[in-house]
């Protein structure tokens, strides 16, 4: 939940208010697949507790090239991932501090400043990152239910009301749009399975923390964004950089909705940490597969992979750097597509893994069609260029694989 709650549910009413109801048709349709696919990888944690986490899934099934190619296209997911939550907290930060967003650039600058100083808290340890992640769960879910409070009272009082639902706006071009965008703000579901090797008991507590994580992040989110979305006009919401901000304000008062603002920036950069923590480990665990050059595998005193770290966190500044002309929502969404488009690779790999090893097939087809839907949805721009990025990794993969070679036949 902690990697799940951050800058999606923040800053999605914005890019949600023009669709409407298909939000909320959205949001039902993205809670239901992410909790088909979470059951899935559920049941492939229990049945290969060998493997070791998704990406082992995959391997297992399929072999190592496809292993590496949805181990590093997932990898890309997550540097881009750690960028757009950046982002998203700098959009929290402009509300307060509007000189950020004054000139094009200074918002990805903005955001690759804060991803260092989280990455250099991560490098003092998984510790002392976990025990920053708990505190920061704690203070994130405040808004959410501040939001759940206001709304309820409002729509009681009758000083709020929903927009009012016509059955004719509602399409299935929306409902994907819609769809596609609210997916963002479920990625990450998959990360206990991810970090499977480092859970004790993970054939019990995996599935439990993904399931549980899943739906109760969902419920949160399609409550308190369709409220936001739904009660604000939609002038309002769809150009407001703080969205959280805006409702508090207009249904409570301005000296709130700044301390909204604070607990924003907070939640994101409490998904920012668990992320980054996501991307050294992700790095590492490739590099000890031999997918990624052996340097990278190298752990600390403490057990840090400082290199993955490091390395991830350049390699995700750049992501940043190289779309900073862009607005400061035109790079959220633009990146937010492409962490999700590239995200959806590996949850249509595990379903089909599940498929080939006949475990839980019935709903591992139905994944399998869900995550092909939400590859359509995102759009073949993003979705395109996942699958270039994702083929532009396999001359490391040659050449870490060469490389390996070559030290296991030295004397």
């Amino acid at each position: 939940m902690g990697n799940m709650i951050g800058s999606g549910v923040f800053l999605l009413p914005a890019s949600l208010a023009p669709f409407g109801w298909n939000a909320v048709g959205g949001w039902i349709i993205t809670i239901s697949g992410a909790l088909v696919l979470a059951w899935v990888l559920a049941r492939l944690t229990r049945a290969l507790p060998e493997a070791v986490g998704a990406v082992g899934f995959v391997e297992k099934a399929f072999g190592a090239v496809p292993g590496f190619l949805i181990s590093w296209v997932y990898l890309v997911s997550i540097w881009t991932a750690v960028v757009t939550i950046a982002v998203a907290a700098i959009s929290y930060l402009s509300s307060m501090i509007p000189a950020l967003s004054a000139h094009a650039f200074l918002p990805a600058i903005g955001a690759v400043v804060l991803l260092w100083l989280i990455t250099l808290l991560n490098l003092r340890g998984v510790k002392e990152a976990g025990s920053f992640q708990v505190v920061t769960v704690a203070l994130k879910v405040v808004p959410l239910f501040v939001v759940l409070v206001l709304a309820a009272g409002a729509l009681a009082t009758g000083t709020g009301h929903l927009t009012p639902f016509k059955p004719e706006t509602i399409s299935l071009t929306a409902l994907n749009g819609a769809a596609a965008l609210t997916l963002w703000a479920l990625l990450g579901f998959e990360c206990a399975s991810i970090a499977a090797a480092q859970v004790r008991d993970p054939a019990v507590n995996v599935p439990r923390a993904t399931m549980w994580g899943t739906g109760l992040t969902g419920v949160l989110y399609l409550t308190v964004c369709s409220a936001i979305a739904l009660m604000l006009p939609e002038a309002i919401a769809a150009s407001s950089p703080a969205p959280f901000a805006s409702f508090v304000e207009r249904y409570w008062s301005p000296g709130p909705a700044a301390l909204i603002a604070v607990f924003a920036v907070i939640s994101c950069v409490g998904a920012l940490n668990g992320w980054i923590l996501m991307q050294g480990e992700m790095t590492r665990s490739m590099a000890e597969r031999g997918m990624l050059p052996a340097w990278l595998a190298g752990t600390d005193a403490k057990g840090t992979p400082r290199r993955g770290l490091l390395v991830s966190s350049v390699i995700a500044s750049l992501f940043a750097l190289a779309n900073s002309s862009r607005s400061l929502q035109g790079l959220f969404e633009f990146l937010l597509l492409l962490s999700t488009s590239a995200s959806l690779w590996l949850y249509l790999a595990c379903a089909l893994t599940a498929v080939r090893l006949n475990i839980a097939r019935g709903w591992a087809i139905v994944g399998a069609a869900y995550a092909i839907w939400m590859l359509w949805g995102a759009g073949i721009g993003a979705s395109g260029l996942s699958l270039v990025l994702m083929a532009a990794g396999l001359p490391i993969y040659w050449w870490s694989r060469r490389t390996s070679a070559q030290q296991t036949v030295q004397p």
